[in-house]
């Protein structure tokens, strides 16, 4: 699906890790709004239809520049790199505010730490050191300096459930129907083209 518009705002989608941000861009992107990625990290058995990400977005603190070519594109920026995000472009790209909205993922916490252990497995790397109780409280606390951050001018959110999301096509309408809304200023977005993205059989730490 064509996105003929180009609003001024960039896209962030972000979480803490495996709270589906990868789906959301996905998602976005079968809606019309195009991914700012480099597909440097291939698809997997943790993410077979792909990551979305752009390696330089690690790099922002010390070089911004690729965020001069973001606006009206949907980004992955997980939750501690948000505050390297500048505020506005230096002089040198042609300055300006920078105005962003941000798709904030939630995952209940316990299916966040499974799903982190299980992908590690996988990967066969190390499970982390933190035990899960002290990696939910890092979770919460990157989550709440993402809402805080977001309280700044130019800056909005939407928080997404992604239990919610997952739970059934006629919930991931209505709140398919809440991003349209927040994202205004794009092209309407298609809601059919996003619910059929939603892959549940990739929900693997369901709790409840």
């Amino acid at each position: 699906m064509s996105n003929p518009a180009a609003p001024h705002y960039i896209t962030v989608v972000s979480g803490v890790p495996r709270s589906g941000t990868s789906l959301m861009m996905r998602m976005l992107e079968a809606g019309g709004v195009p991914p700012l990625s480099d597909g440097l990290r291939q698809p997997d058995d943790n993410n077979p239809h792909g990551y979305f990400e752009l390696e330089a977005v690690k790099r922002t603190k010390a070089d911004p520049t690729w965020v001069a070519s973001a606006r009206g594109k949907a980004v992955k920026v997980i939750c501690p790199l948000l505050p390297d995000l500048p505020a506005a472009l230096p002089a040198s790209l042609g300055g300006g505010t920078l105005e962003y909205r941000v798709v904030l993922m939630v995952r209940d916490l316990d299916e966040v730490v499974a799903s982190q252990t299980s992908m590690l497995k996988r990967l066969g790397k190390v499970p982390a050191s933190l035990a899960p109780d002290a990696l939910k409280k890092l979770f919460t606390q990157q989550l709440d300096l993402t809402r805080r951050w977001a309280q700044a001018p130019s800056r909005s959110l939407l928080e997404v459930p992604y239990n919610q999301l997952m739970a059934s096509p006629a919930v991931a309408i209505a709140i398919i129907g809440r991003i349209q809304t927040f994202m205004a200023g794009h092209a309407p977005l298609g809601a059919a083209e996003m619910v059929g993205t939603i892959d549940p059989g990739l929900y693997r730490e369901r709790r409840g």
